[in-house]
């Protein structure tokens, strides 16, 4: 029983390694762009590194070569559907149009065996509630629902409205469980004589918060280990642990 253990673990951990290098190597186009074939295509691969980990009958060998040529043939997919729009769309489809001026294309929906239901909730999923302010909708390769709402039911932008609001800035992470971030102090032009300027305004050290960050407008936001809210809010429908 002992040596089985063992296996396993050592196995276990081997197979992590091993998942840990490959998807870094597969890159995020898995995630990012993630197909019916690829969705297919990871289970494969998760099922195969299970096997690597757990199957004791035959030897570790088979199950990671397996699990290397799975994964290499993934990555020649990749570079040979990069160069070929051909072979591209055998893999991964072409995005379909389903609704055309608030009107449901039915025959393409049914191409795609997709329910009207399935349909509805997409729309729900994109704040759209009315199928008559849709002008296009497509499904795209991966399964989500591109919408293009009737230019009288678009949100007004600034431009609409002839303003130039100020370049966008990102938010960025300070400090981390009490770790004060250098570099990202560096990269928003900010040094330690800034830092602890603020810190001293709100009487708090860097020991104390739990999370901070530099908003878009510049302005310090911190998080401290010790939060105290003046009212307990309960999400719960009942009085219980969970």
């Amino acid at each position: 029983m002992m040596e089985e253990t063992w296996v396993v673990t050592v196995r276990s951990i081997i197979t992590f390694i091993t998942l840990i290098i490959y998807t870094r190597v597969l890159g995020k186009q898995q995630m990012g762009n993630l197909t019916y074939f690829d969705y297919i295509n990871g289970i494969t691969i998760g099922s195969i590194a299970g096997t690597f980990a757990t199957e004791l009958s035959s030897k570790a060998w088979i199950h990671f070569v397996a699990l290397t040529i799975f994964t290499l043939i993934t990555i020649i997919f990749q570079f040979v559907t990069m160069k070929s729009r051909t072979l591209s769309k055998l893999m991964d489809s072409d995005p379909t149009l389903v609704i055309q001026e608030g009107k449901v294309l039915e025959q393409n929906l049914h191409k795609m065996r997709v329910k009207f239901d399935e349909l509805t909730v997409m729309l729900r999923q994109k704040d759209v509630f009315d199928i008559t302010t849709i002008n296009y909708a497509i499904m795209e390769p991966d399964g989500s629902l591109s919408v293009v709402l009737k230019p009288e039911h678009q949100p007004v932008t600034a431009k609409d409205m002839h303003m130039h609001p100020p370049k966008s800035k990102l938010m960025t992470e300070l400090i981390i469980d009490g770790v004060l971030i250098k570099q990202n102090l560096y990269e928003r032009h900010k040094d330690i004589k800034w830092l602890t300027e603020q810190l001293k305004k709100q009487k708090v050290t860097i020991q104390d918060i739990a999370f901070a960050a530099i908003l878009p407008n510049d302005k310090l936001y911190i998080d401290l280990f010790d939060d105290r809210f003046n009212e307990k809010v309960d999400m719960g429908d009942y009085e219980g642990p969970f």
